[in-house]
């Protein structure tokens, strides 16, 4: 059994979480691009298919991804800092749990030994990947250094249409960037 099995397998936090544990990741060891994403939605958790959702949408946009590709666990490891969904906030979902790093990270990052690009999504990714993390805008705009390795990138949730009217920067420079990024590696594995 490898680790994306026994993660699949996880119960620790199943009594506390609103509707249980249902881990929810993607990927194998032959994987290229890994996403390292927060937590999965509600939606995601009912059908257990990452990014399965509004944020999902976006997502593929900025990558210029089909849903095919996207769902290629040759092409995309989809690894959220925790695998079930935390339960719904004040303002979005809760913060994923950190027993899910705590537990599995480490172990889940070596497995994936051929990754080309790291993309980091969000607040709680960021601050796990990044040591010197400040914020999301900050660390977006590192996007130059980080190129072609690794890439921050806001939570493409619809929450964040303020962010990225503010930042108009984002769309208009990185995007297409990581756009050329990702078609060079998936077009590598085709």
């Amino acid at each position: 059994m490898n680790v994306l099995d026994e993660i699949r397998q996880c119960r620790i936090c199943h009594d506390s979480l609103p509707l249980g544990a249902n881990p929810t990741i993607q990927g194998n060891n032959n994987a290229r691009i890994l996403i390292a994403g927060q937590a999965p939605s509600k939606n995601v958790h009912l059908t257990n298919k990452p990014f399965n959702d509004a944020s999902g949408v976006r997502l593929r946009s900025w990558l210029n991804v089909d849903e095919e590709s996207f769902y290629n666990p040759n092409i995309f490891a989809i690894v959220p800092m925790a695998f079930c969904y935390p339960g719904k906030g004040k303002s979005g979902d809760l913060a994923p749990p950190s027993i899910c790093a705590q537990t599995w990270r480490e172990e889940l990052l070596n497995y994936f030994n051929q990754i080309e690009l790291t993309i980091v999504i969000g607040q709680y990714a960021q601050h796990y990947h990044f040591t010197n993390f400040i914020s999301v805008t900050e660390q977006t705009k590192q996007w130059e250094i980080l190129l072609p390795k690794m890439i921050a990138l806001p939570h493409p949730s619809p929450r964040n249409r303020h962010w990225l009217q503010k930042n108009t920067w984002f769309e208009r420079d990185v995007i297409p960037t990581l756009q050329t990024t990702t078609h060079k590696i998936i077009t590598k594995i085709k």
